[in-house]
Order: structure tokens, then sequence, then C-alpha cells
């Protein structure tokens, strides 16, 4: 691995990242084969595992702690909160009475005093921006986060961010989380250039587009898969799946499977620090392994960008984020009788 600088936090991180959202009931349930899969991925160079609170109702945490025993100095360990965890309603945002509830389970389940990388899951709109900083500030001062970062927040909230941080005399964003890949650029046009203008390192999730990109899903065929089970809408979204159709034959051109093209793609850009690989099993990790030595040539991406523009989306992940007022249309819409120039 030739590792890289995540930002300007003086960390190195390998450009493969371990995401551990399929350990446990979600994906792989077998604990002893999920501890297997962390290992073969460390021992594979791999030094940056992602997890969060709500993946398997915290069993993904304590499966990561558990593989980490003896190994934990060498990772770069990075976790995450703020979605609900219960039904109890103070169980989630991004508050700080919640925030350092949420860390001291997390560090119980992962068994360890301190992670790397503490991060909020999504926006909160409820909570002021200054009141998550000051929390995360504190529990930075106070050694149990060694840094923080966000997750799936517009550009223009990661540039309030900065600039409160900045005012108050806070500590600031050091990592952005966004969705990325062939299927999903829209986060080059604002996202990205925000995060490069404030050193930000850069974690991007879903590089194979939610599962598209494995080759697995073909337009006017029925895929048997794990992901298929869900009913996530993105897999049988005929305009993504028509993109698809357009890279099998670019990736064969290629001398390469479709997943390789896909993660060659998304570490081409300046802007990526990692990209988090999300294997249910062993299998599917040593197939992701085997690509870490692509180098898309500029013909290829220049092939890429003429089927998917730049900073743009080809439809929407089931689990991307949507601000508020693309959810409710009253955000948008004003009352009938206000809508009329005259």
């Amino acid at each position: 691995m030739r590792y890289r600088s995540l930002g300007r936090t003086g960390i190195k991180v390998s450009p493969y990242a371990l995401g551990a959202m399929m350990f446990g009931a979600l994906g792989n349930p077998d604990h002893d084969d999920c501890v297997r899969i962390i290992h073969r991925a460390l021992d594979a160079g791999i030094n940056l595992v992602d997890t969060a609170d709500m993946y398997a109702h915290g069993e993904s945490e304590e499966i990561v702690g558990r593989a980490l025993k003896g190994r934990r100095a060498d990772v770069v360990l990075a976790t995450k909160a703020r979605n609900p965890v219960s039904d109890e309603p103070n169980h989630q945002g991004a508050s700080r009475r919640w925030l350092v509830r949420a860390l001291e389970d997390s560090l119980r389940r992962l068994d360890t005093d301190y992670v790397d990388i503490y991060q909020i899951h999504r926006p909160d709109p409820d909570t002021d921006i200054e009141e998550t900083l000051a929390a995360l500030t504190d529990l930075q001062r106070a050694g149990k986060i060694r840094t923080f970062g966000t997750s799936a927040l517009p550009a223009s909230d990661i540039v309030r961010a900065q600039w409160v941080a900045e005012r108050r005399g806070l500590a600031r964003p050091r990592t952005e989380q966004s969705v990325y890949s062939i299927l999903n650029r829209g986060i080059e046009r604002e996202v990205l250039p925000a995060a490069q203008e404030f050193g930000m390192g850069t974690l991007v999730w879903s590089p194979l587009g939610g599962g598209l990109l494995t080759g697995r899903y073909r337009k006017g065929q029925e895929a048997a898969t794990h992901r298929s089970r869900y009913g996530f809408q993105h897999l049988t979204d005929d305009r993504r799946l028509d993109v698809v159709e357009q890279l099998i034959p670019l990736a064969e051109e290629a001398g390469l499977p479709l997943t390789r093209l896909a993660m060659g793609f998304v570490l081409a850009h300046p802007g990526v620090t990692s990209a988090l690989l999300g294997p249910r099993t062993m299998e599917h990790l040593d197939d992701l392994l085997a690509g870490v030595d692509v180098t898309l040539t500029d013909d290829v991406l220049d092939r890429i960008d003429a089927i998917v523009p730049p900073g743009t989306d080809t439809g929407t992940l089931d689990m991307a984020y949507q601000p508020p007022a693309l959810q409710r249309p009253e955000l948008r819409r004003r009352p009938a009788g206000e809508r009329a120039a005259a």
C-alpha cells in the first residue's frame, strides 16, 4: 500500500479502507469469520477500519474490537454516531448530551480507550453546529478521540463548520465521508473542492455504487444476491442499469473486472484519500485486494466521463443523505396563494 496523508492531520492511511457495516446481523453473523476478514485486510496493508454505533445495533463495533486486540496501536480506527440506535428520542443526533454518551458506548464495545476518527454520521439540522463542535472539541482535549469529521455534509455546511470553529476557537472537522462512485459523482462539483480547500481528508463510501458496479446486476435480469433481499430501489433503477451496461464493455476492453474499474476510478481523484471497502465475505475482500495496483489511463477516465459526466449523479442511493428540503415539499413550495407573480 502507498499510504496517503489524511488531510492535514499528519495521519497516514491506506488508500483502501475497511468498512465494517457488513459485519454482524446485517451481513455476516459469523463473528469468527468477520475477525478473519479484518485480519486479512490488516495483513494486506489496510490500516484504516471504519464502523458505526448503528451497524447491527453495535454488533459491528464489538466484532471490530475483538479483531483489533493486540493490533490496536497500528490501526487508524474510525466510528460514527448520530443516527438512531433505539426508540428513545434522545439516543440519536449530534447534541453534546448524546455524543458524549454515544462515544462512551462505542469505546466499551470497541474495547479501547480512544478512537482515531469520530464522525457525525449524518447532518443534524436540529442541533446548532457550535453545540456539536464544542462537544467534539472537549472529547478531543480529553484524549478520547484523536480527530473528528463529518459524513454526507453538503459543501455549504462544510464551509459553515469551518467558519464557526475558527470564530469560536474550536477544533475543526478534519475529515469528510461522502458517497462517491462512477454512478454518483455529485461531490466532484463542490464537496471535494471544499474538502481540499480546508485540508480535510476524504473517505468515500459505496465506491461500487451500492453493489451495481460488481457486474452482478444486469438490465432485464433478476439477481439473487444478499443485497437484493432488502429491496433497495437503486438496484432496479433503469437509469443506473443503463450506465452499468455501458461500463461493462469498457471494463472488458481495459482488461479489468468491473469492480477494479470502479475502485480505480475513485482512487484517481486527487481529493479522495481512501475508499471504503464493505466486504461481507473473504471472497469479496480478496477480489478487491487483487486490484490494488490498478491504474486507469487518461483514455479510460475520459471514456467514463463521456458515460457519466463529471459532477453528476445517476440516480440516488437508498442510503444517501437527503436534505430536509428534498424530503419535505412544504420547504420548497410557497403556499398556493403566494406562488403567483401578481
